[in-house]
């Protein structure tokens, strides 16, 4: 039942950033691009096609997002606005709220996180689809302070990872009987 429900919520997702809009007028078929007018009433697509794209693969998560990421190195394959677009998800993804980076550290660690490093920047440097990078500086075993890079993953998302293989898997053997 929860791929039924993942499958609606990617469906919603698709309409909501009018991703069928997008592939409807792909085709030059007077038809399909007068549907495509019917069912994009009511909704705003003034956004650019690319940034259409980009803001729905990271609202639908990781694999997505990955799935964008792949798809950015691919310009032979995709007008230069969208691959520019997808680009972003490289590495400017929304972070996730540094309470909970730090939270995970100290999970991870059992330890404060000032019992960790000498400094830690809650900003982080960069952020992607599976997890966010910080500045810190710690003490090495001779006592002299070094600057780390740390990563974080983002919370749950192993769960997440794969509710949507295993989507992908379901939908493979779909098309796989066509």
């Amino acid at each position: 039942m929860t791929r039924l429900f993942r499958g609606a919520f990617i469906l919603w997702v698709m309409l909501r950033f009018g991703l069928d809009e997008l592939f409807l007028t792909s085709f030059q078929k007077p038809w399909l691009n007068a549907l495509a007018r019917v069912l994009s009433l009511g909704r705003n697509l003034k956004a650019p096609r690319g940034q259409r794209i980009r803001e729905a693969l990271e609202h639908l998560g990781p694999i997505f997002v990955k799935f964008g990421q792949v798809l950015s190195t691919r310009r032979d394959l995709l007008a230069l606005d969208i691959a520019d677009e997808l680009a972003r998800l490289q590495d400017q993804v929304p972070p996730f709220a540094s309470d909970v980076a730090i939270a995970s550290i100290e999970r991870s660690f059992n330890k404060k996180l000032g019992d960790i490093f000498v400094s830690f920047d809650r900003e982080p440097i960069a952020s992607a689809s599976i997890a966010q990078v910080h500045f810190a500086v710690i003490k090495d075993r001779n006592g002299q302070l070094r600057d780390v890079a740390v990563k974080v993953l983002r919370p749950g998302m192993l769960g997440v990872i794969e509710k949507d293989l295993s989507l992908l898997r379901m939908m493979a053997g779909w098309v796989d009987g066509l």
